[in-house]
Formats: C-alpha cells, structure tokens, sequence
C-alpha cells in the first residue's frame, strides 16, 4: 500500500513501503483518508490551503468550506502521485521548494492519461509530428495544439520544441 509522508515545509511524498517512508523520521506518516484527517485536525487552516495550492495542476483557493472538505480534497488530488510497482518514491515540493509549473513538470501525468500519451510521444527521440498527436488522442489539429501551448507549455511549463522535418511536416518534442 502507499504510504504518504509529509513534512514541516509541506512536501509531500509517496513510497511503496513503510520502510522506505521512514527514511525521513520528521516527516508525518499516513496511508488513507482518515489517517490525514486525523494528522490535519492538529493544523491550521492556512496549511490546508498551502498544501492545497502547491499542488499540481489545482485551482488555488483562498479558503475550504470545511476542514474535512480539505482533507478529501487534498487527498484526492494525491492519490495521482502514488508510484506504481517498482517506482522511485515521487514527490511534490510546496510553493517554497519550487513553483507549481515546476512541480507539475516532475509529476507528470496520468499513466494511460492522453496527457500522459501525448508526453510520452514528445518525448520519445525525434519527438512527434501533429499526425501522430491527433491518432494519438483522437483530436482535431487546433486541439492538439492548444493543448502543447496550454497545458504541456503553460500549466506544465515544459519547454516545447516545434520544427519541420525534411518532408516539411511539422515535428513536436519537449526540450530536455
């Protein structure tokens, strides 16, 4: 089972064994929903919201309904980061660590997600023409288009790299 830690400047990070968790013994500990709640009951209300707003790909808020509105929130929004069998640890840095873009950037996204194809597609080596994109995700050209400058380039802040082939088509790629 997952296990998440979080310390006092609010990063968050998963493990896939309690062994691994305990690496850092001033982190808090929590594998579910409630074990947060319980951990957040002790917080104020402003850490829900900083915790909340450093997470990739969110709405920032100015404040919750409730705390147990918060916590279902947070964890909900976690669970993406949750590593899958053999993964390193992953974790999300709060707005004192780095920005949101660039915590997005590391998470990446979905696996199985049409983000997460249309990533792996960039970056792959010659990255990928717009033909590829749109079989890819089943998209019309404007769309894949305003995806790469919307959310891989702006909400992800991944630097896309756009230029033509020998046979004129248009190649995509993220640069490294």
């Amino acid at each position: 089972m997952t296990i998440f830690t979080i310390d006092k400047d609010n990063n968050i990070t998963t493990f896939a064994s309690a062994r691994e968790a305990k690496s850092n013994a001033e982190a808090e500990r929590f594998q579910t929903e409630k074990e947060l709640a319980k951990l957040a009951g002790d917080w104020p209300g402003s850490r829900l919201i900083e915790i909340w707003n450093s997470l990739p790909g969110v709405t920032p808020v100015k404040k919750f309904t409730s705390r147990q509105a918060a916590v279902r929130r947070i964890w909900k929004a976690i669970q993406s980061l949750a590593p899958t069998d053999g993964a390193p640890a992953r974790r999300v840095r709060s707005k004192k660590g780095r920005s949101r873009k660039q915590a997005a950037a590391a998470v990446g996204a979905r696996e199985g997600s049409k983000t997460g194809t249309v990533l792996q597609l960039l970056r792959r080596s010659g990255g990928a023409t717009l033909k590829d994109l749109m079989d890819a995700t089943e998209w019309q050209a404007h769309s894949v288009r305003g995806f790469l400058s919307g959310t891989v380039r702006k909400k992800m802040g991944l630097t896309v790299v756009s230029s033509k082939a020998e046979d004129g088509e248009r190649v995509y790629s993220i640069s490294r």
